[in-house]
């Protein structure tokens, strides 16, 4: 109490003409209209960029909450494409039933692996949302994987980077597949294998899923060819695939279900099985 005695006696010049300055602005704010004109705009402008500066803070802390409904959209968004046959056809048309292969959800990584030559991605839907086994995984830039194992609220993967991966796959514009493998090396390449030599095809061509696929739509994006070889064993191209994914940086992922899966395999098994 004494030393707050003591300032206000040692600044008491200073401090009188503070409160005079103020009393005299107050003064001459209130009894002349231009300078209390001035004044609220002046407030205005300051309270306004205070306003924009905590709004800018909110809009950061809720980009979270964001991305998860765009996520939300953009599942719903691949689930129309997925099913829209003709790029020409009516939206009132696009929901019919015989449109309506694919069921398309939306989930968020929480465990992602890439460093092992098995790797594997765990994401926070499950069962509960009517995720199964062998039902296909990607993301906004292409192929993520395929569903592995699931329990009520998460799901594990199979990632693109593990060398039980097998995933139809096709050169862009063109009727000749292989198969997707990982050689277990490079985080950002796999292998195109299979290829039959009669295939057309060049350096920066894009590679894409296959339509022999029964987990993926067809033409999901998958990467661009690096290096082309022929295996002397089989005498089929080997293709060096740059993923177009960044599969060390996976964020939220969508999960397909083509709904017609089991109707086509049960078909495929009956044909194939022997004669009685």
């Amino acid at each position: 109490m004494q030393q707050i005695i003591n300032f206000i006696i040692k600044n008491s010049y200073r401090l009188l003409f503070l409160l005079l300055l103020a009393l005299s602005l107050t003064l001459t704010i209130t009894s002349h209209t231009y300078h209390r004109s001035e004044y609220i705009n002046s407030a205005n402008r300051i309270t306004g960029s205070v306003y924009t500066k905590i709004n800018d803070v909110n809009e950061y802390l809720s980009l979270k909450e964001k991305n998860k409904e765009l996520a939300s959209e953009n599942a719903l968004l691949k689930e129309m494409l997925f099913n829209k046959k003709d790029t020409l056809i009516a939206a009132k048309t696009l929901f019919r039933n015989d449109l309506n292969n694919f069921n398309v959800v939306v989930g968020k990584v929480v465990k992602n692996s890439f460093n092992a030559r098995e790797n594997y991605i765990t994401i926070n839907a499950g069962k509960s949302l009517g995720i199964k086994t062998d039902m296909g995984v990607i993301n906004d830039k292409g192929i993520v994987g395929i569903v592995e194992k699931t329990s009520p609220d998460f799901a594990t993967i199979q990632s693109v980077l593990n060398i039980k991966s097998k995933i139809n796959a096709k050169i862009k514009n063109s009727d000749h597949f292989g198969s997707l493998v990982w050689d277990g090396k490079n985080v950002g390449f796999a292998q195109l294998i299979d290829v039959p030599r009669l295939a057309s095809l060049r350096k920066g061509d894009s590679i894409v899923t296959g339509g022999n696929s029964d987990i993926f739509p067809e033409n999901i994006p998958v990467g661009k060819i690096d290096k082309i070889f022929i295996d002397r064993k089989t005498n089929y191209y080997t293709i060096n695939v740059r993923l177009f994914n960044d599969m060390t940086a996976i964020g939220y992922v969508y999960i397909i279900e083509n709904k017609k899966k089991k109707q086509k395999q049960d078909l495929e098994t009956i044909t194939t099985a022997p004669k009685k």
